[in-house]
């Protein structure tokens, strides 16, 4: 991976300004006391004003709350794509796919539950390749067949195409949303080898721990699941933790599965987590702990190679987990959840 022409040191620099301004554990802790007015106010006073002043006279509550994190959330990353150059905007783009899979993947979910195109519309993170043309295209039909044509000039035409018939035979949107998928994290490989040191070799590193936890969390909850479901059909390629027959010995075995994953390098970084997992059978707490990890395991390797694509990566990944922490909070508010039910759902480190 050769940054070559990339303005890697501009870009950083604009990084770590906007990385300060992140909400911090005690603004979390003091959001959960509050209700979404209240929380929307908060908001209004730090870097979210502009989304909640332009969007406070059409939506109140969480309607309110969603909109202005989704739309800053999209405005920053459309940022960093507007600095970056050369190398390090193809890598920066490539991860930001990301999006693109979660947007398409809201679309055939909201086609398939029959959910209304605005209560999608609400849903969607528009910071990836789509361009607000194709998403808006996307809302406006009534198939999932449709849904594929119209990407049919994107990396997501074919395996969506391949995942079509498997899904009209078995009616569920698995096949579907694993080819999306896949296909992101085989391009986000694409031409970057395995080099053994230098941050290349880091961010390679980054990238086949992100595979191994969703390889992970995706084994786990089909050893827990009991299903007659193929693990091959969720088998993620890139990784380090698992190969495909691994994967589908270890499913069948949910203590020998747990066992596997302490014993790897990312043991130690969740040794607390599987023991909770052992002792509580809580999913729930392994998966926040795993993204835990993976944004302590980027703040490493940003500290490392602070000039390099990883501290923008590590950046990208704090972001989410603000907007997925404040989310959380709004809606736990909503619905009436206690304090401590709502920090459960949080990812603090």
């Amino acid at each position: 991976m050769s940054l070559g022409a990339s303005n890697t040191e501009y870009v950083n620099a604009r990084v770590r300004s906007r990385r300060a301004k992140l909400f911090d554990d005690e603004d979390y802790r003091k959001l959960v006391r509050m209700g979404p007015s209240e929380i929307a106010r908060f908001m209004e006073e730090s870097e979210y004003e502009r989304e909640i002043n332009e969007l406070g006279a059409r939506f109140s509550g969480v309607d309110l709350i969603e909109y202005a994190l989704n739309r800053n959330l999209a405005k920053h990353f459309q940022d960093l794509l507007d600095w970056a150059e050369g190398r390090l905007y193809d890598l920066i783009s490539r991860y930001l796919r990301k999006f693109d899979v979660w947007n398409v993947k809201t679309i055939i979910r909201g086609i398939y539950t029959d959910t209304p195109a605005e209560e999608i519309q609400t849903d969607l993170i528009r910071a990836g390749e789509l361009d607000d043309a194709m998403l808006d295209r996307l809302l406006e039909v009534d198939e999932i067949e449709d849904v594929v044509e119209l990407l049919s000039d994107t990396i997501y035409y074919e395996p969506l195409s391949a995942g079509l018939e498997e899904f009209e035979e078995t009616g569920t949107l698995v096949p579907l949303e694993n080819a999306l998928d896949r296909e992101f994290y085989e391009h986000l490989l694409d031409d970057l080898g395995r080099p053994e040191e230098g941050p290349e070799a880091k961010y390679v590193e980054f990238l086949e721990a992100e595979i191994d936890f969703r390889n992970a969390r995706n084994a786990l909850r089909l050893a827990r699941s009991g299903a007659d479901l193929d693990p091959a059909a969720y088998y993620i390629a890139g990784g380090v933790l698992f190969d495909e027959s691994e994967l589908s010995r270890l499913v069948a075995d949910y203590d020998e599965l747990v066992d596997h994953i302490d014993d790897s390098r990312y043991g130690d970084r969740l040794s607390g987590a599987l023991d909770r997992l052992r002792d509580a059978d809580s999913l729930i707490q392994f998966e926040h702990a795993l993204d835990a990890a993976l944004l302590e395991y980027a703040d490493t390797l940003s500290s490392i190679y602070p000039v390099s694509v990883s501290a923008v990566l590590s950046y990208i990944l704090a972001k989410e987990r603000e907007v997925e922490n404040i989310r959380a909070i709004a809606r736990g508010r909503e619905v009436g959840l206690e304090e401590s039910e709502i920090e459960e759902e949080l990812v603090i480190l």
